[in-house]
């Protein structure tokens, strides 16, 4: 489908690519990995013609279909959501089309309100995610994918991930995430050091073949090096002799016909720091006690009280928009307190790292000015030293703010963040835009961390790595479970992950907390309590009447996936030569087809109903 033979390309006066060569056939799924700045954009520029190459060719099957999702923004213009995922359908009045992007939009998270919003009213992450939407309906022959996790929520990326993991076309995808990789893909092409190498398995499987292989290079190079070593020693000793002279020119010549093995290439740079022990905190870090929030009309948490102690790793997960980031903004300070007490404990000096990075930085600074603008300034030559070590060196320091790569502006929060070093650190989505060295580097040095740790990730390789315990949050309720992410998944008896963070939804969503009335002042304990155990037990009903309802959706949407299967597979057959040739054939295939499209509208129908039911009181949030 895909043949990139002998490509060569130097951008700025730096190698990116030397006598490249990578083929991609029908229904593979690749991942595409490699330090920041090796290339991988570059390649994907290269194989959408966007770029031309120094030297070689791409060669790409003039009959395949190619769709690709770029890592910035996809621009939109007046167009909805909905005709943002219908746009590239092959046949506009398909009357299948409309159902297929519905069911894709609400996987990816939109309520059905959102259908039939313009598109440029959303933030950049879901006008990302419409798009997204748009080549899943597509289904190109080939789908080229950049960074495709990085706008998206723990509970949509594992729909995400499953998606395509049925997908019928062949797959190119840019990834840090390596959990991703793994689940999905089934070899790994590796840019480095100016070459392409591709490895067959996963991501994990890709790291051990290329730790092993460089450890055999590495010991057969040394061991070359010693026989050479020898002989040339030989020859030196020897040569002026009469009697060895022969022998040593044998031993030169020995030398020179050996097939050289290169030596093997120091590893690319990659940040490394730890963080600095903090000032101690007393035990109880932070109180929330009978917390109200609301944006508006929409209520996110009622009444609810919450208390961290010292030494926690908790990652808050629930679905999307169910007010993750909204929690941990109150406890960052952020976000003012409508309701309620928010309660610091001793000694407790709180550190947000935002998920829009920029909310953190000046962009109308240097780098250099952005680190020294501090509230206790350090000085130039050690800021550059710290800087330095993400990466930030010589001239880099002088970049203004503004211009710096996603990657860039993660490193210098980090910066920030070392140079006046929190006791209570919370982070939303702290590895978008990381590298995967970047995301080992900040997973160690979370690991040594001596302060309290709350985060949002949708990386679950890091929840894996840093959490000993979750709250799962879900339409203003909160649930603690002492332990691991496994532990989570095992102690809601979650079948999948996405079952898991789904878990207790309710059906009403939002709605049924803006109807109760918030807990006055006025009652009595008694009263309050009391009030409590029965919004509790509404919930708890909402919430079986929930889990029906997803059963319910899940079931009829993989229905309407098999049945689309079967009616693509019937149509292909009827358009081959044997069934032009073989009119008895022909008409069995197209009864059988009538008969699987009109089941296919039917269920169509019925799911779209369904998850009209479950989706309509959704509301997505940029903040998670």
């Amino acid at each position: 489908m895909l043949t990139v033979s002998k490509l060569s390309k130097t951008f700025s006066g730096r190698t990116l690519f030397q006598d490249a060569s990578l083929q991609v056939n029908t229904g593979e799924k690749i991942g595409l990995v490699g330090p920041n700045g090796a290339g991988k954009s570059t390649l994907i520029s290269l194989i959408m013609g966007e770029t031309s190459p120094d030297e070689g060719s791409v060669n790409f099957d003039r009959r395949a279909t190619l769709g690709f999702l770029p890592q910035e923004t996809a621009p939109v213009g007046d167009e909805t959501v909905l005709e943002v995922a219908l746009s590239q359908t092959a046949d506009p009045d398909d009357y299948q089309s409309e159902p297929k992007a519905k069911r894709i939009l609400h996987g990816l998270a939109f309520r059905e309100s959102d259908f039939h919003r313009p598109a440029r009213e959303l933030s950049g992450g879901w006008v990302m995610r419409a798009h997204l939407a748009r080549l899943l309906v597509q289904e190109p022959d080939l789908l080229i994918l950049d960074e495709p996790t990085n706008h998206l929520d723990l509970e949509t990326l594992v729909w995400f991930r499953e998606t395509l993991c049925r997908y019928p076309g062949a797959i190119l995808v840019i990834s840090h995430d390596r959990d991703f990789l793994d689940r999905l893909v089934g070899s790994i092409i590796e840019i480095k050091h100016s070459r392409i190498t591709r490895w067959r398995g996963n991501y994990s499987s890709y790291v051990g073949q290329s730790i092993a292989r460089d450890e055999q290079l590495l010991s057969a190079y040394k061991n070359q090096q010693k026989e050479i070593e020898t002989l040339q020693r030989f020859a030196d000793r020897f040569r002026a002799k009469a009697s060895k002279a022969s022998q040593a020119q044998s031993k030169l010549k020995q030398i020179d016909r050996m097939e050289k093995i290169e030596a093997p290439v120091a590893a690319g740079k990659t940040i490394g720091f730890s963080f600095p022990a903090p000032p101690k905190s007393g035990q109880r870090v932070i109180s929330l006690t009978n917390i109200s929030h609301a944006y508006g009309e929409s209520v996110v948490y009622q009444s609810i009280d919450y208390q961290v102690e010292k030494g926690q790793r908790t990652v808050f997960c629930g679905p999307n928009g169910s007010g993750k980031s909204t929690l941990l903004k109150l406890l960052a300070g952020i976000l003012e307190v409508q309701s309620g007490t928010r309660e610091l404990g001793y000694n407790v000096k709180p550190g947000y790292y935002s998920q829009n990075r920029i909310d953190m930085l000046n962009p109308r600074q240097t780098v250099l000015q952005s680190v020294q603008d501090m509230p206790n300034p350090v000085s130039e030559e050690a800021a550059r030293t710290v800087l330095g070590s993400f990466l930030f060196r010589g001239d880099d320091v002088f970049k203004p703010v503004a211009v710096l790569s996603g990657g860039e502006k993660s490193r210098l929060a980090l910066v920030k963040l070392l140079l006046d070093p929190p006791n209570f650190l919370l982070m939303d989505e702290p590895t978008t835009h990381l590298d995967i060295a970047s995301i080992d580097a900040l997973i160690e040095a979370l690991k040594q961390y001596e302060g309290t740790l709350i985060f949002i990730s949708h990386d679950v390789y890091f929840i894996r790595q840093l959490a000993t315990s979750v709250l799962h949050i879900h339409s203003g309720a909160i649930k603690a479970y002492p332990g691991d992410y496994q532990y989570f998944l095992d102690k809601t008896n979650a079948l999948t992950e996405r079952a898991g963070l789904t878990s207790g939804r309710p059906l009403e969503q939002l709605e049924a907390l803006k109807a109760a009335p918030i807990v006055a002042k006025g009652l009595s304990m008694r009263e309050v309590r009391e009030e409590r155990k029965r919004q509790q037990a509404e919930r708890a009903a909402a919430n079986a009447a929930r889990r029906v309802a997803e059963r319910d959706v899940a079931a009829l949407e993989a229905e309407v996936i098999t049945l689309e299967q079967q009616q693509t597979e019937l149509t292909t057959r009827l358009e081959s030569s044997e069934a032009q040739t073989d009119s008895g054939l022909a008409i069995r295939l197209n009864r059988e087809l009538l008969g699987v499209t009109a089941s296919l509208e039917r269920a169509s129908a019925k799911w779209e109903a369904a998850a009209t039911l479950l989706g309509t009181k959704e509301e997505p949030e940029d903040a998670g």
